[in-house]
């Protein structure tokens, strides 16, 4: 992966585009000194804060990563019995007789992060299909789409930009 930083314009173009697209506003980004920084390959980009994953452009979206603490803390969420997980893990979208309890608000097209029941642990982003009242009413079909989850293509670069 290629790696650079980026600043002014383009970096304030890209901050406005992550708060539009996720609704998440990051405290972080808001300083002057803060350093952005891009590693890109073909198929997507992993955007750096300070040397850590952020959100990265996948598909022509902005998304959440799964390893950044800091946007999953301010994401909405959805809870998922431990039956729902390995499929989820392996890319399956997130379906209502799975889903145990949600956290936060969320409207239609909203990002929110799956929890497993058990630990708690983020194992998938998703985007909504549905917002939450309607979300709570349902009892089968699709309720979020899976964008993002752990042992994706994303999953692994973010490893290893981790472990770099």
């Amino acid at each position: 992966m290629k790696r650079r930083f980026i600043k002014g314009k383009e970096a304030k173009k890209l901050l406005t585009e992550f708060l539009e697209s996720s609704k998440i506003r990051l405290r972080e980004l808001d300083t002057p000194k803060t350093r952005i920084e891009i590693a890109s390959s073909k198929q997507d980009e992993i955007f750096l804060i300070d040397g850590k994953p952020f959100f990265a452009r996948s598909d022509d979206s902005l998304i959440p990563v799964l390893s950044s603490k800091q946007v999953l803390s301010r994401m909405p969420k959805a809870i998922v019995n431990m039956g729902a997980v390995p499929y989820l893990c392996n890319g399956a979208d997130v379906m209502a007789p799975g889903i145990v309890s949600f956290e936060g608000v969320f409207d239609k097209g909203d990002y929110i992060v799956i929890l497993d029941e058990l630990h708690k642990t983020p194992i998938t982003i998703a985007k909504a299909l549905f917002n939450k009242e309607e979300a709570k009413k349902l009892e089968h079909g699709k309720v979020f789409k899976n964008v993002h989850y752990v042992g994706d293509q994303l999953w692994k670069k973010l490893k290893k930009l981790s472990s770099a």
